[in-house]
């Protein structure tokens, strides 16, 4: 049930929905959609969808009302306003998500899918469509797995050109962030950027919104649209999911980075342009290229720079530290309070295996935190993670033995070589002070002298 008085709204969003199966009923306000929850059709419903601009301020007591009538239909709420006390208020009133305006198809059938899901346990793991805005540094990308400090050393040393770059990597690794990051440490940093997902774009409005058009250009294109590649001249593009472009596109591209020029859609003339391109890609663009559906000259452009996100499953040693920042940024937040948490929580965070990854994470312990009535995590906030991973979590070759994020057993239940733990604690160390090497080694106890000749001896690379 969608709960909209805008026609040209609820149009698009059934059309949206009907492409993956749904069928869509429309309540006009209020009360239309608590009388139809007692229809036959009501009964059927799986979902409900209610902009706030129905409600207004009342939107939070409609969420209570339709949720103590359907406690277990989920609720997801469209707002213009990205304030997160509104979310969290919205989440106590009972919504299970949360998407501001204007939301793209690909966002708004995730977050129905996340909910509406039979199979996992849904609501406490299923990832928040809109997130907590994203800091602009690298001092915001935590962690210390080795893979993990190798790519954010890549794009620190890449930001300082001019070149373009390539981040690979699964949903949710933090790649937008990271090329956040590398356009405000770079020499554009005061120039244009832009971030454009192509797959929130319309397939045969990509050409238009990259090049731009000329009035006239095709049907519906009564002005001249000044392109993305245009708009960024000096400064930066951000293509995400570069890998959805189609393979005209592709070429088009290609020329234009080539040739330096742009040329809009049903222009006669071009222009010429310096624009730096960073690109993001779920998928490796090299496998692509083998089958066939990228464009070989356009991969290698792109990855002038090619930087690989690890998965958090591969980096669960950094769970406990991306934990406590996440929780210090949701205690800014208004309506929230500052939140420690316990061993137990932060074992059995790293027990899961995080399949959205760290954007994953940060929801769950937004979730988690908006209903926490005390002062500290602890296991039991997370009851559905919890019964999920069941017995999992005895084993002695489990992520529990973790503890506050040092792995202290082998896989076969025996204890790790001393010189291996203490490598970890000293990586933990640099991760936790961002590689201030001074107050590492205050805080570990030891001079700088000794921590750098331990970095040696262990092999450790604390490069940022």
């Amino acid at each position: 049930m969608l709960i909209d008085d805008e026609p040209a709204q609820s149009r698009l969003i059934t059309a949206i929905a009907a492409r993956e199966g749904w069928r869509t009923v429309v309540a006009g306000d209020a009360e239309t959609a608590i009388a139809m929850l007692g229809t036959r059709e009501g009964m059927q419903l799986s979902a409900i969808l209610l902009d706030q601009w129905v409600p207004g301020d009342d939107a939070c007591s409609l969420i209570a009302e339709l949720k103590e009538r359907r406690p277990a239909l989920p609720i997801l709420m469209l707002t213009t306003s990205a304030s997160p006390l509104l979310a969290v208020e919205a989440m106590r009133a009972g919504a299970s998500d949360y998407l501001v305006k204007p939301v793209s198809p690909d966002r708004l059938m995730e977050a129905l899918r996340a909910v509406t899901t039979r199979e996992a346990p849904r609501d406490e793991l299923a990832p928040l469509t809109e997130k907590m805005s994203a800091s602009l540094d690298f001092d915001a990308m935590i962690g210390t797995a080795p893979t993990f400090r190798t790519a954010l050393a890549q794009a620190a040393k890449a930001a300082r050109g001019h070149g373009a770059a390539l981040i690979e990597g699964e949903n949710g690794t933090g790649k937008e962030m990271l090329m956040r990051a590398m356009h405000a440490a770079s020499p554009r940093s005061k120039e244009a950027l832009r971030i454009i997902n192509i797959a929130s774009v319309p397939p045969n409005s990509v050409e238009s919104v990259l090049f731009g058009h000329e009035p006239n250009a095709f049907p519906g294109a009564f002005d001249r649209q000044i392109g993305a590649l245009q708009h960024c001249d000096g400064g930066t593009l951000v293509l995400d999911e570069v890998d959805r472009l189609n393979f005209a596109v592709q070429a088009r591209l290609r020329d234009a980075l080539e040739t330096g020029i742009v040329r809009p859609v049903g222009a006669t003339h071009g222009f010429r342009v310096d624009v730096r391109l960073l690109s993001a890609s779920n998928i490796n663009l090299g496998q692509l290229v083998d089958g066939g559906v990228f464009d070989a000259a356009l991969a290698e452009r792109l990855s002038a720079t090619r930087i690989v996100l690890p998965a958090l499953r591969d980096r669960t040693g950094d769970i406990p530290a991306l934990t406590r920042h996440f929780l210090q940024r949701i205690g800014e937040q208004p309506g929230l309070t500052h939140l420690s948490v316990s061993d137990s929580a932060l074992a059995l965070l790293a027990a899961y295996e995080w399949p959205g990854n760290v954007r994953q994470l940060q929801s769950v312990l937004f979730r988690a935190a908006v209903y926490c009535e005390g002062d500290t995590l602890t296991a039991d906030s997370f009851p559905q993670l919890s019964e999920m991973l069941g017995e999992q979590q005895g084993g002695p070759g489990s992520h529990l033995h973790e503890g506050v994020g040092i792995m202290l057993y082998t896989d076969d239940g025996n204890l790790r070589p001393l010189e291996d733990i203490e490598a970890d604690v000293i990586r933990l160390a640099i991760g936790h002070y961002r590689g201030r090497m001074t107050e590492v080694a205050r805080r570990l106890g030891i001079g700088r002298s000794t921590l750098y000749r331990k970095l040696s001896d262990l092999g450790i690379d604390n490069a940022a």
